[in-house]
């Protein structure tokens, strides 16, 4: 039994290593998040599927995210089925329906047969034969990918009802070809993927558990890393992308596997472009810069917008209108309730919205070049949700609750000016409903900033 575990640890490291070492929360946490989304689905049957393998050998992989979220599994190609529980039911008299004997809860993991001539190029990797494969993996079971067809074709024969209520992904290539395929060995009417599973995964997702805190923190703390390192080196004279690939290179020095998003590195008149990606200018004094630029360690992405002068001293007009944006986003922290707040309000149409409350603030500071409120020129939402994906899904028409991570983002671009303002950080609603600002070590203040740059 010992060489058997030392040969299923040998066989995990392995893996890991393949996988890329990701830290991970507890396992007993993947398998509660897949008995909560049974709890939720009541009924039918979910399936999901992993990402496949890059066709490329240059391709980066990263795991589907909600497939990740339920597994902490990270190799491409696997499956996974989910089967809630459900009580006996009688033949109903008349409509052809028989019964079903009671099902208890289950959740099987469906791994791809080994193939050694690609596992030469991509190393090692795992299959049910495994040993210790479902202690590994956390699995009630664990089964050959061949073996899925056989398993939904026994569910659809003891339960015929089951298959009317199948829960996957949107638009999944793979989940449309395998009921196909049971429909007809079956002989049924087309069977379809009638419930869309991302709902309540996405609900799960939204509220973060300590241990996913820890990881947000970690890719939190990497990112500041990264953005100190940024700004020791701006300079006039260096190329926006120069300080890009020092900010990436420092966030994985410090752990995180890639960065959470392509870069935005905007001096000057860039400055003014949200979503700035081109990085090819050469910093000039006189210059701002924003620089919207983050890590993501073990899947959780964090996401962090600071804004500098390129010579280490903001003009006075630069810093009015850095310090009003700093004012809006600490008005909108104060204002966050628990359970009432809302955000990704960019029309400010909800009076209880931190970006109405953002945008008022704004308006009601300085003007623009023509004595017009500078509100005008705050044109994106106050944020977003963060977790394995930078922007986690969320239905925005709710309010925000405790346990979940979301950013405060406001920003004042004037292209007439040529400069623009964001500052961004990501903060956690702890248990008593109050905000943890992750990026917290960060400088804010112009003061901070301008004494950090010169010490360059």
């Amino acid at each position: 039994m010992k060489v058997r575990l030392w040969i299923a640890a040998v066989l995990f490291t392995i893996s890991c290593g393949v996988s890329h070492a990701l830290d991970s929360v507890p396992k007993p946490e993947y398998r509660q998040r897949r008995v909560a989304l049974a709890e939720k689905m009541k009924s039918g049957v979910a399936i999901l599927f992993a990402s496949e393998e890059p066709t490329l050998e240059y391709q980066d992989y990263r795991q589907d995210e909600d497939f990740y979220y339920l597994t902490g599994w990270n190799e491409p190609g696997a499956a996974m089925v989910i089967i809630p529980a459900a009580d006996a039911q009688p033949e109903t008299p008349g409509t052809g329906l028989g019964g079903r004997a009671a099902q208890s809860y289950r959740e099987i993991l469906f791994l791809p047969s080994r193939i050694p001539r690609f596992e030469k190029y991509t190393g090692p990797k795992m299959d049910a034969a495994t040993p210790d494969v479902t202690a590994i993996t956390g699995f009630d079971e664990v089964l050959p990918m061949t073996e899925l067809p056989a398993v939904l074709n026994k569910l659809a024969l003891s339960d015929r009802m089951r298959l009317r209520s199948v829960w996957a992904e949107k638009d999944s290539a793979q989940v449309d070809a395998l009921l196909n395929f049971v429909g007809t060995t079956l002989k049924l009417p087309p069977i379809e993927a009638s419930e869309d599973v991302s709902q309540p995964i996405m609900a799960l997702r939204a509220i973060k558990s300590p241990s996913e805190i820890e990881l947000l923190r970690k890719a939190a703390d990497a990112s500041i890393a990264a953005q100190l390192a940024g700004m020791h080196a701006i300079k006039p004279g260096v190329l926006e992308r120069t300080i890009g690939g020092i900010e990436i290179a420092k966030m994985m020095q410090e752990g995180c596997e890639r960065p959470s998003y392509p870069p935005i590195v905007g001096s000057g008149p860039n400055s003014t472009t949200l979503h700035y990606s081109e990085n090819s200018r050469t910093m000039k004094s006189g210059d701002l810069v924003v620089i919207d630029e983050a890590g993501e360690y073990s899947m959780y992405a964090s996401d962090i917008t600071r804004t500098m002068p390129v010579n280490g001293h903001f003009t006075p007009r630069q810093r009015e209108i850095y310090d009003i944006v700093l004012g809006a986003q600490r008005a909108a922290a104060a204002a966050f309730v628990a359970g009432q707040s809302k955000i990704n309000d960019p029309e400010h149409k909800l009076t209880d919205s931190l970006d109405t409350i953002a945008f008022n603030y704004i308006n009601a500071h300085g003007k623009d070049l023509h004595g017009q409120p500078l509100g005008q020129y705050t044109v994106h939402g106050i944020g977003h949700l963060v977790g394995i994906d930078v922007h986690d899904p969320w239905d925005y028409s709710k309010p925000l609750e405790k346990g979940m991570v979301f950013t405060i983002e406001p920003g004042i671009y004037l292209p007439e000016e040529g400069f623009g303002v964001r500052i961004e950080d990501v903060y956690y609603v702890d248990s008593q409903g109050k905000l943890v600002d992750l990026i917290e070590k960060l400088p804010h203040e112009a003061s901070e900033i301008e004494s950090l740059m010169k010490k360059n």
